[in-house]
């Protein structure tokens, strides 16, 4: 079975979305989810702080396009809901703003629907973000999104569970190839230059055990995803030191995230 061909994750198997709700202190995770959670904290301490780092330049980056006008978001891979989702950091700034959730996760889409179902100006599809086709195309996320006018993509901790043999920068070349002018693309995702051999040994059996796999790419690659677009201020750095609103902990240095705007 191809990672293509891998359906997505039961209930009795750990899925990336449950265990990131399991590490922000949600209640939408199972056993399995727990203890993948677990075992990566006790081989990683800086996993404490990830999930953290991770949500936080989500909503930092959400606020910074919403001041560059940006009203169209598609967040893609968008995992279980939790505090200050997507479209309640632009609702808070505009009603009328637009949200697409797109994850191939069923639990992940129902969890999201449940939520959105007084919501006009939000919804959430089940799509693989590995077929663009399938995303770009989907009737619900067409009859929200407009990509003649600009679209904030954001694919925060996505990317990293594309292997390469799915072609990740061609993921995001289908996204980044649709935007109008002004429209900007969102990346958060793990890079390999602060892992010591030990931190790659411990993971390597955590994702033997798990069954998920993460790939943990070079700063160079992840740059490469911004080809074609202006990367914003303070460049591709990690993630909490991107535009800090706050005082934060010392970056972990295990995620690189930065923001591209479409010339």
């Amino acid at each position: 079975m191809t990672e293509r061909d891998r359906p997505a994750p039961g209930l009795s198997d750990a899925a990336s979305a449950r265990i990131y709700d399991y590490s922000l202190g949600g209640k939408d995770n199972y056993a399995a989810d727990r203890d993948a959670a677990l075992g990566a904290l006790m081989a990683h301490p800086a996993a404490r702080l990830l999930p953290r780092e991770n949500r936080k330049f989500l909503r930092r980056a959400v606020r910074c396009l919403l001041d560059a006008g940006v009203r169209q978001f598609v967040d893609v891979g968008c995992g279980l809901p939790g505090k200050g989702n997507v479209h309640q950091v632009v609702h808070g700034v505009d009603p009328a703003g637009t949200v697409a959730y797109v994850d191939h996760d069923p639990v992940a889409v129902v969890h999201y629907r449940a939520l959105l179902h007084a919501e006009p100006n939000a919804v959430a599809v089940q799509a693989d973000a590995r077929d663009p086709a399938s995303v770009l195309g989907h009737p619900e996320l067409t009859a929200l999104i407009d990509f003649d006018r600009p679209v904030g993509v954001l694919m925060v901790s996505l990317l990293s569970l594309i292997p390469d043999e799915d072609d990740p920068g061609g993921v995001v070349r289908a996204f980044t190839s649709v935007l109008a002018p002004g429209g900007h693309l969102v990346v958060c995702d793990f890079t390999d230059e602060a892992r010591t051999d030990h931190d790659r040994a411990a993971g390597a059996e955590l994702m033997a055990r798990t069954g998920i796999t993460v790939a943990f790419r070079s700063r160079e690659r992840l740059a490469g995803y911004f080809d074609g677009l202006e990367l914003l201020e303070p460049g591709l750095v990690p993630a909490p030191d991107w535009r800090p609103d706050r005082p934060y902990e010392p970056a972990t240095g295990w995620l690189l995230a930065g923001v591209g705007r479409k010339p």
